[in-house]
Parts: C-alpha cells; sequence; structure tokens
C-alpha cells in the first residue's frame, strides 16, 4: 500500500458492508480501501477491484477472496458478471489520479517535475498520451479540451501559445509546456492555473469523463436493493455526473415522472451535500483537500 487511502472511515460507514457480501473497488491504486474492506469480509465475502496501472498490479494484496481485473471500469458490468456475479452489495470509486501517480515525476502527471516527459496515460497500453495532444492536436481541438475539461475561459490563446511553441520543435517535457503558457499563467495563481491545463490534458488522454458516464450508467443494473454506491471525486466536472446520477438515475439529473406523478429513480442519495474531509485530514492528505464523498442507496 504506497498511499494514504482518503476518507477511508467514512467511505467504509458509507458501504455499510455485509460480510459475505460482494463489493467492487472500480479504483484498487495503492491498495488501501481494497485492504480496509477485505478486513470487513468473511471467507464468503468476495472483493472485485479494477485497475489498469501497471503499478497497481506490482502491488496487489495476497488474498483469495480479492479478484482483480486488470482493466479500467469502462465495461464494469461484464467483468463482474464474467466473473459469476450477476449484483453486488456495494461500489466504491475513488476517482481521478492517486498520490503515487502524482509523485512518479516520469509519469507527467504532476507540474511539479519540469523534466517529465509528457505521458499522462493511467494505462502505458493506450496510444493517446499528453504529447500527441499537445504536438499533434490543431487549434481547435487544443481549446475545446482546455475549455471543455480545465474550464478556462482563455482557452482559444492557450491553444495559438502552444502551436506557436510547438513550430520546428515538439514540445517534450512538462518544463516546455508551462514555458509555452508562462505569458497567461496569472500572478500568484499559477499553480491553480497549470493545474486546471493538467487535468484538462489528462482528462483528454483518458477519456476520463466518458469511461466514469458508461460505467455510472451500469451501476443501477449491478447493484442489490439496499445496495451502496460510494464516489469520492476531486474536481466539478466528476462531481456533477455522479451527483446527477445518484439524484435522477441518468447523467443529466433530470427527474422523471411515472403516470401518477410519482418520481421514478433508482437510488437515494444519502448525503444531499457532498461530504469533505476532516481539516485534520486535510491537513495531513494534500490529496483529501479536494475530495467530495457522495453516497446512495439503491432502491
Amino acid at each position: 500500500m504506497y498511499h494514504n487511502p482518503v476518507m477511508l472511515n467514512e467511505c467504509l460507514e458509507g458501504l455499510n458492508i455485509n460480510p459475505d457480501g460482494v463489493y467492487v473497488d472500480v479504483t484498487y491504486g495503492g491498495g488501501g480501501h481494497s485492504k480496509a474492506i477485505l478486513d470487513r469480509l468473511s471467507k464468503k465475502g468476495r472483493l472485485i477491484a479494477f485497475d489498469q496501472d501497471e503499478d497497481a498490479k506490482r502491488n496487489l494484496i495476497n488474498d483469495e477472496r480479492l479478484i482483480f481485473i486488470d482493466q479500467n471500469f469502462e465495461f464494469l458490468k461484464n467483468h463482474v458478471q464474467y466473473q459469476g456475479f450477476d449484483k453486488v452489495d456495494g461500489l466504491l470509486a475513488d476517482l481521478g489520479v492517486s498520490s503515487h501517480q502524482f509523485d512518479i515525476g516520469e509519469r507527467g502527471f504532476s507540474i511539479r517535475f519540469d523534466d517529465a516527459v509528457l505521458d499522462m496515460r493511467m494505462s502505458q497500453s493506450q496510444r493517446l498520451s499528453a504529447h500527441k495532444v499537445i504536438n499533434e492536436y490543431k487549434a481547435d481541438a487544443l481549446a475545446n479540451v482546455f475549455y471543455k475539461y480545465g474550464e478556462l475561459h482563455q482557452s482559444r490563446k492557450l491553444a495559438a501559445e502552444i502551436i506557436a511553441a510547438r513550430t520546428g520543435k515538439d514540445i517534450e517535457t512538462v518544463g516546455e509546456l508551462k514555458e509555452a503558457l508562462k505569458s497567461s499563467a496569472p500572478k500568484f495563481k499559477d499553480f491553480k492555473f497549470y493545474a486546471q491545463v493538467f487535468q484538462a490534458i489528462r482528462i483528454e488522454v483518458n477519456q476520463e469523463l466518458d469511461v466514469l458516464e458508461k460505467m455510472l450508467l451500469q451501476c443501477g443494473s449491478l447493484l442489490k436493493p439496499k445496495g451502496r454506491l460510494v464516489f469520492m471525486s476531486y474536481h466539478s466536472l466528476e462531481d456533477r455526473l455522479v451527483k446527477n446520477y445518484m439524484n435522477s438515475g441518468n447523467l443529466m439529473g433530470e427527474l422523471e415522472k411515472d403516470f401518477f406523478g410519482n418520481i421514478n429513480r433508482p437510488f437515494n442519495p444519502l448525503n444531499k451535500k457532498a461530504a469533505v474531509a476532516t481539516d485534520k485530514e486535510q491537513e495531513e492528505n494534500n490529496r483529501s483537500r479536494s475530495a467530495k464523498l457522495r453516497v446512495a442507496e439503491r432502491l
């Protein structure tokens, strides 16, 4: 286990674990949440964990109750049913990038390592990388990535700066990308600006929101009645999707009514407002500062 799991107790409370139940951790990462779930399961209980990162595979817990799927969670339902389970008792998702991935400079996820190559792939087998996005996307496509996934309003200007900087020579490293956008970085708020830029590129490289949307829409038919969904997100784009789905059963958040005017929805959200980490945890674990936790129960 190579990182402190965020809001661990709150996640376990949210799952309301049945010791004989079947649970899914769609983001195994460093194994922190998975280990805590396994500690609460009986010999009959099972945990199905997903992760496409090679580091996660090297960090597996040796436990016969753990079933590890070395993929992302896009085809969640197919994988779970292939393992012989039609329904599960709970699902945990700790979205975004693990602290370990941020701390490994050569992966290019963090703005801290100027010499790191532009990679940002969650799985080393995928073709699209940050280098391809930055050096091969046309201006309109780049601007769209920054606006849609980074919520950056000067997206066209940023795209133009990148096009100018890569003329004649590829932008190869984190430092070179920051240098290309230096004139757009607001004084004293440059860290937040670069974090938004990197978030946008990472989401595009890994198609994170598309994969999340597909996974969410599979949860309703996968969970048993009273089964729990526990989702932790780290930026507003993810949190909005999770909130909408938990509230309505669809990604737009639109409540559907039956013939008699009763609201039809598959889940009961257990916290109207997303939970956040305690001040103490935020001090001790940087990653927890932006975390928002939502829990819902299958009706």
